[in-house]
């Protein structure tokens, strides 16, 4: 559906310098895609003018009239279908904000909503009394950023583009007014705090609290698993009970598993490291001969015992498997006999007496 139309001001104003202006230099048809009426798409056809600038000093020497609410300088949309879509792009983005245009009449590809995205101003935030910093992946094991965070209202506030001190303390020199500072345990957000915002308390947020006390619970249950008792199990208890009535001794580990290729790696790589810590060789220059992670080796030097390693979802748990260990190590895995057939003996060991009758 069309629309013709065309502006009935007799002045216009220059963009430049203001001035306004009634000498016409030529006229042209402008068409803007519009909101839709009734599912059909809609196209206004507007003839518009271009005048002279009355400024002689002026840069501008002619100028296209705009119509307030409708039309912007090297627009083809109104001003109206522009909201629309940017509201689109702002709320779904990509390909699904592109099939919401095709069913507003009104179609669009992904990459014209993605740069109206880009072509919105920054929202104007304010400095947040409480703020949240802490760091994320931009590519893990690499490249780490910074987030920052309103606490009370738990929206962001600012990307940073690394997790440095001097970074996170540039940004707070230049935002003054935070009060409170929640962040983890790293040393580098507690110096941005303390040159950013000396007068601001620095205090943890739930999460890492948790994840602190759960990982200090781990680690002492670990250290400490040759103390605990097996939970009572009436399954366990019965499966059991069964195994000694067919003359089976079962052995349940109340330890962790010492065996395995991740035990036995890490073990391989813990002597390793201390041996070569004993020589006098660097975190460095290990890491570089053993080919791992320099990480990796600052936590091996850091462990007294390679069991401190070893520290995980699965560590130390009893297996369904477990009361059928002696059948497996005494001779390969062989399935257990029932009291039945374990009670007999062979026809080699019968008696004379049986021979004879």
């Amino acid at each position: 559906m069309a629309v013709r139309a065309r502006a009935a001001a007799e002045r216009a104003a220059c963009p430049a310098c203001g001035t306004r202006s009634s000498r016409v230099h030529s006229r042209y048809v402008r068409r803007l895609a519009d909101n839709a009426v009734g599912g059909r798409p809609v196209l206004i056809e507007l003839k518009v003018r271009r005048f002279r600038c009355g400024q002689r000093c002026c840069r501008q020497a002619t100028f296209a009239e705009q119509i307030d609410g409708l039309t912007v300088r090297h627009g083809r949309r109104s001003t109206g279908l522009q909201k629309v879509l940017e509201r689109v792009a702002v709320m779904l983005a990509g390909r699904p904000g592109a099939s919401l245009s095709q069913a507003l009449a009104a179609g669009v590809s992904r990459s014209t909503l993605l740069r109206l995205i880009r072509r919105l101003p920054e929202p104007e935030t304010a400095t947040p009394r409480v703020l949240g910093v802490d760091d994320f992946a931009l590519r893990k094991g690499r490249n780490y950023g910074t987030i920052l965070i309103d606490i009370e209202t738990r929206q962001p506030i600012d990307l940073l583009p690394d997790r440095t001190t001097s970074t996170v303390a540039r940004w707070l020199a230049e935002h003054p007014g935070v009060e409170v500072i929640c962040r983890d345990r790293s040393t580098a957000y507690a110096e941005a705090g303390r040159l950013g915002a000396p007068d601001a308390i620095h205090v943890a947020d739930r999460w890492h609290i948790w994840s602190s006390l759960a990982e200090a619970v781990e680690k002492t249950v670990v250290q400490h698993r040759a103390l605990l008792r097996e939970p009572h199990d009436s399954a366990t208890a019965k499966v059991t009970e069964d195994m000694v009535n067919a003359d089976l001794e079962p052995s349940l580990p109340t330890g962790p598993r010492t065996t395995g290729r991740l035990s036995d790696r890490v073990r391989e790589q813990h002597a390793a490291v201390h041996a070569l810590l004993d020589q006098g060789v660097g975190l460095r220059a290990i890491a570089r001969q053993l080919g791992l992670a320099r990480n990796t080796v600052r936590r091996f030097a850091g462990a007294t015992d390679p069991d401190e390693l070893l520290v995980g979802r699965w560590t130390g748990r009893t297996s369904i498997l477990d009361p059928y260990s002696p059948t497996f190590t005494s001779g390969g895995p062989k399935a257990p006999l029932s009291p039945a057939v374990s009670s007999r003996k062979p026809a080699s060991a019968a008696t004379p007496a049986a021979k004879a009758s």
